[in-house]
C-alpha cells in the first residue's frame, strides 16, 4: 500500500551553479546550431573551473564550411552565457576567462542509425506527472524551483545586489494523506557579496521572497530554517568547485519522485532520445493526469539505437488510476507517434528552446508561444480519453 503521511525533500540548484552553467553552455551552443539549421546534430559537454571554460562533443551541419563559421563562435556564445548568468569574479570573469573548443564531427557509426531515423542510443526513459501543483509536478522539486528562480529575478534586477548567482535550495515537505502540508525545513545555500554578510543576514534577505513563493500556510513555527549554515559564501560557481554538463539529472526532472533513466539532457539535440523520449514520456503521463485517468502517472519509454519504434511502452499509476494500466498504454502508444521522427515532429523539436530548459528545471514550466516547453501541453486529453 502507498504510504500516505511522510515527508519528503527535493533540492534544486541555481543557473549559477557549476554544473548549471555548463548545462547553459551546452544548451546555447545546441540553440546555436539549430539556429542555422534545424537538423543540426549536437552533443555538446562543458566543463568549468577556475577561469577556464573547455567545451567538447561531436557537431555537424550539413556543409562543413557552416560547421567551421560556427566553431568560431563558440567563444562568444560561451562568454555571454557565464555573463547574462552574473560571473564577473577576479577568477571567473566573463571577460577573462579561458575558452577551449574541442568540438568536432559526429561519429558516422552514429549518424548511421540516426539518418534512417532510428533512435540516437539505447536507453530508458520515465515521464511523471501527479496533482500536488497545478502544474501537475511533486511540489517538493516545484518550489524548490520556485524560490531559486525568484531570488535570481531580484538578484538581476538590482533589488537584491549583494546575492551571488551562485545557489542551492531544498525543501522537505509534510504529507498527510498524500497531499502537501506543511515545510518541515528550509536549507538554503547563497553566494554573497560580502565579507561580512552572515547567515543571519542572507536570511534576512531571502526569507520575504521565500515566503512570497510558498503557498500560505506551509511555514509553521515548526519550519526549521537552514540559511547558509556552513557559514561565508563569497566564493561560488566555477573558482569555487568545478562543473561539468549532466550532472544534475535529478534537479533537472521530478526531484526524486519518479525514477529517471540515467541520461542527461544538456547539449543533446533532440535525435537523441535521451531528451525527446523523455519530453515525450512527461507529455504522456502529463495529459493522462490532466484527462483525469489517474492522479499519479509514471511512464517508461525504452529504444535501441538505429531502431524507430520504442520497444516498450510501462505506465504505473500507483493505485490511482481509473482505468486499466494496459488501456493507457495502448491509448498512450496510439495518441503519439513514438518513433525519434514522430516525437520531433509532434512536439516541434527541431527549433533553438532549449538554452531556457538549462535552470529550474525542464518540466512544470509554462508552454512558450514559440515552441518552448512544448511538452508540457495538455491537448492530448480528448485523444486519451476516446483511445481508452
Amino acid at each position: 500500500m502507498t504510504r500516505k503521511s511522510y515527508v519528503f525533500t527535493s533540492e534544486s540548484v541555481s543557473e549559477g551553479h557549476p554544473d548549471k552553467l555548463c548545462d547553459r553552455v551546452s544548451d546555447a551552443v545546441l540553440d546555436a546550431f539549430l539556429t542555422a539549421e534545424p537538423l543540426a546534430r549536437v552533443a555538446c559537454e562543458t566543463f568549468a573551473t577556475t577561469g577556464r571554460v573547455v567545451v567538447g562533443g561531436e557537431v555537424g551541419l550539413s556543409k562543413e564550411a557552416d560547421t567551421e563559421a560556427m566553431m568560431a563562435r563558440i567563444d562568444a556564445i560561451v562568454r555571454d552565457c557565464v555573463k547574462d548568468i552574473g560571473y564577473e569574479q577576479d577568477k571567473f570573469h566573463w571577460n577573462t576567462l579561458q575558452v577551449q573548443n574541442y568540438l568536432h564531427g559526429q561519429s558516422a557509426h552514429i549518424a548511421q542509425g540516426v539518418n534512417r531515423d532510428g533512435a540516437g542510443d539505447q536507453g530508458i526513459m520515465f515521464g511523471y506527472a501527479c496533482r500536488e501543483t497545478p502544474e501537475l509536478m511533486p511540489a517538493p522539486i516545484q518550489y524548490a524551483h520556485a524560490i531559486l528562480r525568484r531570488l535570481a529575478e531580484v538578484r538581476k534586477s538590482g533589488a537584491e545586489p549583494t546575492l551571488g548567482p551562485d545557489a542551492k535550495s531544498q525543501l522537505s515537505l509534510r504529507y498527510e494523506d498524500g497531499v502537501p502540508v506543511e515545510v518541515t525545513s528550509i536549507v538554503l545555500s547563497h553566494q554573497h557579496a560580502l565579507e561580512s554578510q552572515t547567515s543571519d543576514d542572507i536570511r534576512a534577505i531571502v526569507e520575504p521572497y521565500i515566503r512570497e513563493v510558498l503557498p500560505s500556510g506551509w511555514i509553521t513555527e515548526k519550519t526549521e530554517w537552514w540559511v547558509n549554515p556552513t557559514g561565508k559564501f563569497v566564493i561560488g560557481g566555477p573558482d569555487g568547485d568545478a562543473g561539468l554538463t549532466g550532472r544534475k539529472i535529478i534537479v533537472d526532472t521530478y526531484g526524486g519522485a519518479a525514477p529517471h533513466g540515467g541520461g542527461a539532457f544538456s547539449g543533446k539535440d533532440p535525435t537523441k532520445v535521451d531528451r525527446s523520449a523523455a519530453y515525450a514520456a512527461r507529455y504522456l503521463a502529463k495529459n493522462v493526469v490532466a484527462a483525469g485517468l489517474a492522479d499519479r502517472c509514471t511512464l517508461q519509454v525504452s529504444y535501441a539505437i538505429g531502431v524507430a519504434k520504442p520497444l516498450s511502452i510501462y505506465v504505473d499509476t500507483h493505485g490511482t488510476g481509473k482505468v486499466e494500466e494496459a488501456r493507457i498504454e495502448q491509448a498512450a502508444a496510439s495518441c503519439m507517434d513514438l518513433t525519434p521522427l514522430g516525437i520531433r515532429t509532434k512536439l516541434d523539436l527541431n527549433k533553438p528552446i532549449y538554452a531556457r530548459t538549462s535552470a529550474y528545471g525542464h518540466f512544470g514550466r509554462a508552454p512558450e508561444t514559440d515552441g518552448g516547453f512544448s511538452w508540457e501541453k495538455t491537448d492530448l486529453i480528448d485523444a486519451l480519453k476516446n483511445a481508452v
